[in-house]
């Protein structure tokens, strides 16, 4: 079976110590089967101090996180101490995965970038081929027979927002006319009130998201950045839809996560790359 990507999939490479927003930093760790497997056969060494590491109470083994919510093998430079002393084939799933993910889809598997890394991000908002998959291997496994085929509802979606006649404006209006989804389901009141009702993962989050409204309109310097940040929602979201209804809500949500993403801008003034980054990387995360 192929395995499929977006065009700027293989841009990415982690950017360890000089990342801002460590993904070994405030998560709890599994490890899966195979390599719980594999970390009780290592001799010592290095073997000693991952096992050390490693809380079995629970029906999933994970690492113990340590001050700071950091895991135990990120060292003072931010590096992963289980590469530097063993190599990367000695990951657990989740650490090697991450910030990958997979859609099934009717002419085989798809792979894309999540937006929570923050160089997946970057990526992501600065490709203007959104639309362009490549193959870029074969995997193990048969094509699943869908009930469902999402791909030319995403090309439509593509090919509007790829149209270099129409304004973002018009983009934005042309999608939502076009698939009769928009923000108008709930008043400004009622989806703030939703964005206040979430749990955070960063408390100090929730106010940076009560400041959406539906009237906020996208500076001309980050236009091009939200709709990319659209393709992806709608690439990371939609593509696994099991119908029409769940793919119309998927792209409901994407067209409220681009509007959220403005208000966020328009209220830290931001109007570049960088800024944005940080803002769809925050939201994403969420």
């Amino acid at each position: 079976m192929k395995l499929y990507a977006p065009a700027y999939y293989e841009k990415f490479a982690c950017i360890a110590d000089k990342c801002r927003h460590s993904c070994c930093v405030g998560w709890e760790i599994d490890i899966d089967p195979h390599t719980m497997t594999m970390y009780k056969g290592l001799s010592g060494g290095y073997g000693d101090a991952i096992r050390h590491s490693i809380d079995e109470s629970s029906d999933t083994p994970h690492f113990r996180l340590c001050d700071h919510d950091k895991c135990p093998h990120l060292d003072e430079r931010g590096l992963c101490r289980i590469i530097t002393n063993l190599g990367e084939g000695y990951l657990c799933h989740i650490c090697r995965e991450h910030p990958r993910f997979y859609n099934q889809t009717l002419h085989g598997k798809e792979v894309g970038l999540g937006m929570a890394c923050e160089e997946s991000c970057r990526i992501i908002l600065s490709a203007d081929n959104f639309a362009d998959m490549v193959v870029i291997g074969d995997i193990e496994g048969n094509i699943e027979a869908l009930d469902f085929d999402a791909l030319p509802y995403r090309d439509k979606i593509f090919s509007i927002l790829g149209d270099t006649t129409l304004t973002y404006e018009q983009k934005l209006r042309t999608v939502s006319q076009t698939f009769g989804v928009g923000l108008d389901c709930r008043t400004e009141r009622e989806w703030r009130e939703v964005l206040g009702s979430l749990e955070y993962l960063d408390h100090r989050h929730k106010a940076l998201f009560e400041v959406y409204a539906h009237d906020v309109v996208a500076p001309a310097m980050i236009e091009a950045y939200l709709v990319r940040a659209l393709a992806y929602f709608v690439y990371r979201h939609g593509t696994s839809a099991y119908d029409q209804e769940d793919f119309l809500v998927s792209l409901g949500f994407g067209l409220f996560c681009v509007q959220l993403m403005t208000c966020m801008a328009v209220s830290q003034k931001v109007c570049d790359l960088a800024g944005l980054v940080e803002i769809g990387r925050i939201v994403s995360e969420e």
